[in-house]
């Protein structure tokens, strides 16, 4: 006679490492994905409950106003900020942007962690910025909050995304759908997925450096059709 089936557990549960065949979960109702504290969730709840009416549905042209509810919600802004109303923006109040940023439509800037947005930067539309993530190891998945540092002068491009813990130094530019997982180096243009420096922005390793006379910035190919080391792709898409 065969022995009966034997129970498995999730790793941890009865004092062991469950074993090869863990097939036991957290039941839904006891998972807690975002560890939040009673002032947050209350936070939370509000934020959800008024950005419709105080941030989505307002005109282009009120940008002010955006601000100043933003700021009201904890954010630190600084001047000549545009954000588009149709920016979605989760825990406002783990939102950094400097001086002369704009952060185009559709943008998701999703502050779980921190958020820091240097001056002179550009987000354009579609692009998501993403402070957190799950520790897939473990069978309930909790949320860890990873803080984003965007440098100064960047430009994330159409559709990019830039994942948690990402740090896009000074200068750097992340082209149009590409996703950017680790650091970015400064002043380089960043393609693909994961996104990689491909050549020097201004024609030099470092943001804020003039190209010498010797050896003039060229100008982008308008196409390629290969992925060799030397191909020298076209301009990224944005606004």
């Amino acid at each position: 006679m065969s022995d009966p089936p034997r129970e498995t557990t999730a790793a941890g549960a009865d004092g062991t490492d469950g074993g090869p065949h863990q097939t036991v979960a957290p039941k839904p109702r006891d998972r807690i994905f975002l560890m939040q504290s009673g002032p947050e969730r209350l936070a939370c709840s509000l934020w959800n409950a008024m950005r419709l009416v105080l941030f989505r549905f307002t005109p282009a042209w009120a940008n002010a106003w955006r601000m100043f509810v933003l700021r009201r919600f904890g954010a630190t802004i600084g001047r000549n900020v545009f954000i588009h109303p149709s920016v979605r923006i989760d825990f406002p109040w783990n939102l950094t942007i400097e001086s002369d940023v704009h952060v185009e439509h559709g943008v998701i800037l999703n502050c779980m962690g921190a958020i820091q947005i240097a001056s002179g930067t550009r987000i354009s539309q579609y692009s998501h910025l993403c402070a957190g993530t799950h520790a897939y190891e473990q069978r309930d998945m909790p949320i860890i909050r990873t803080p984003i540092r965007i440098g100064r002068d960047v430009w994330i491009a159409a559709d990019a995304f830039v994942g948690p813990g990402v740090t896009v130094e000074d200068g750097s530019l992340l082209a149009a759908r590409s996703s950017a997982f680790n650091r970015l180096p400064a002043g380089q243009i960043c393609i693909g997925e994961p996104a990689r420096p491909r050549r020097p922005r201004f024609g030099h390793g470092e943001a804020g450096d003039s190209p010498s006379p010797q050896q003039p910035a060229s100008s982008p190919s308008p196409s390629s059709s290969t992925d060799g080391p030397d191909d020298r792709p076209g301009p990224p898409a944005g606004g």
